[in-house]
C-alpha cells in the first residue's frame, strides 16, 4: 500500500533536517498528522516566518532579522577584536561565557572540499573586507578542533597574516574541573605543548 502523495512529500521533506532518516521522518510524519495537527500548523507558520524575515547580519554573517544584529549595534562591544567561529551555536556558547566583549564573524561552515564546501560557501571574501575595515586589529580563530575546524583556522589564518592583520587561536587542553587520569591522550598532549608560564 502506498502513502497519499501530500503524505509522502512531507516525509520527504523532513528528510533535509539532520540525523532525520526515512524511518524518522515517517514518524514524525504520522506524529504530526494524527497526534499534534495544532502542532504541525504552528510549526508551519514558524518555518515560513523565519524564511521570510531571518537572514545574515551584513557585518558579522550571523542570522538577524535586521540588516544589522543586535550584537554587532552594541556600544559596549570592543570593535577591535573579531572573533570568527563556524555556527552560530559557537557564538552563542562564547557569548554565554562572558568572556568576550568583542565582535564576531560566523562563517557558517568549516572548509571541506570533499562535501564540496569551499571558501566561497564559508564567505571567507566578506571575512577579509570586515577585518581590513581599519577598525579590527586582531582576529581571533575559535573554529572547532575537528580535522575540517583546524583545515579551515589554518587557512583563514595564512590569508589574514599575508594581508598584515594579527591572528591569534583559541586555546585547548584540559576542561575546567576535569581530572588528568579521565582526559584522552591527546587532549593531554595538546595541554603540554601549549603550557604557560606561571605568573
Amino acid at each position: 500500500m502506498k502513502n497519499p502523495p501530500a503524505l509522502e512529500h512531507l516525509v520527504e521533506a523532513l528528510r533535509c533536517l539532520p540525523g532525520v532518516g526515512p524511518k524518522s521522518a515517517l514518524r514524525m510524519t504520522y506524529h504530526l498528522l494524527q497526534r499534534d495537527r495544532a502542532g504541525a500548523a504552528t510549526l508551519a507558520q514558524a518555518l515560513h516566518s523565519a524564511l521570510e524575515q531571518v537572514g545574515h547580519c551584513s557585518l558579522c554573517n550571523n542570522f538577524s532579522e535586521d540588516p544589522v544584529c543586535n550584537l554587532c549595534t552594541g556600544q559596549q562591544r570592543d570593535a577591535s577584536l573579531l572573533c570568527v567561529v563556524e555556527m552560530p551555536t559557537d557564538l552563542l556558547m562564547l557569548e554565554q561565557t562572558r568572556s568576550y566583549q568583542g565582535m564576531y564573524f560566523v562563517l557558517m561552515g568549516r572548509l571541506s572540499p570533499l562535501d564540496g564546501i569551499g571558501p566561497r560557501e564559508i564567505h571567507l571574501d566578506r571575512l577579509l573586507k570586515r577585518s581590513q575595515d581599519g577598525t579590527v586589529q586582531e582576529v581571533i580563530l575559535a573554529t572547532n578542533y575537528t580535522v575540517e575546524g583546524e583545515a579551515t583556522a589554518h587557512y583563514v589564518s595564512e590569508l589574514l597574516k599575508a594581508r598584515g592583520i594579527r591572528v591569534s587561536r583559541i586555546a585547548r587542553g584540559l576542561p575546567m574541573g576535569g581530572e588528568i587520569e579521565h582526559v584522552d591522550s591527546g587532549t593531554l598532549a595538546q595541554a603540554m605543548m601549549e603550557r604557560r608560564a606561571v605568573k
